[in-house]
């Protein structure tokens, strides 16, 4: 086995421990506090007509990619999954901060606590993680198993 291979497999562990940890947390905080989350996402701007569907999909969702996670054969798509729903949650903000008023933060626990500026730069480095494990693998296509 080469370097980059086991550089590879302790970062995509780091990673997939990363995002164990993020979306159990927030899917968790979710659903125990679900009709105050459903009640923040109905004053959301653009998506409250879809308010009790995301209220149960998005914490669903997150435990499904986290769970992803867990298995090898299943990271890539875990990462493609995590950067795409970090993504949609980055872009939604940045585009409700640039053309609504005021936007209720419908995080769950520490989360909620965060600037909309910290929260873009926090959502930015998980869409990074994500993207450079992506790329990892991509890179040693090789040495990973499916």
């Amino acid at each position: 086995m080469n370097r980059s291979f086991i550089f590879t497999q302790k970062y995509l562990k780091f990673v997939s421990f990363l995002y164990i940890i993020l979306f159990v947390y927030t899917a968790t905080s979710k659903l125990i506090h679900i009709e105050q989350f459903h009640v923040r996402v109905a004053k959301m701007p653009f998506i409250s007509e879809y308010s009790s569907l995301i209220a149960w999909s998005v914490p669903a969702i997150e435990i499904l990619i986290a769970g992803l996670f867990l298995f090898p054969k299943y990271i890539l798509s875990a990462l493609y999954s995590s950067f795409s729903l970090m993504s949609i949650f980055t872009v939604y903000i940045i585009i409700v901060l640039r053309y609504s008023d005021s936007i209720p933060c419908s995080c769950g626990g520490v989360i909620s606590t965060m600037s909309w500026k910290e929260h873009i730069s926090f959502n930015c480095g998980f869409i990074a993680l994500s993207l450079i494990g992506i790329l990892l693998i991509e890179k040693n296509k090789k040495y990973v198993t499916n």
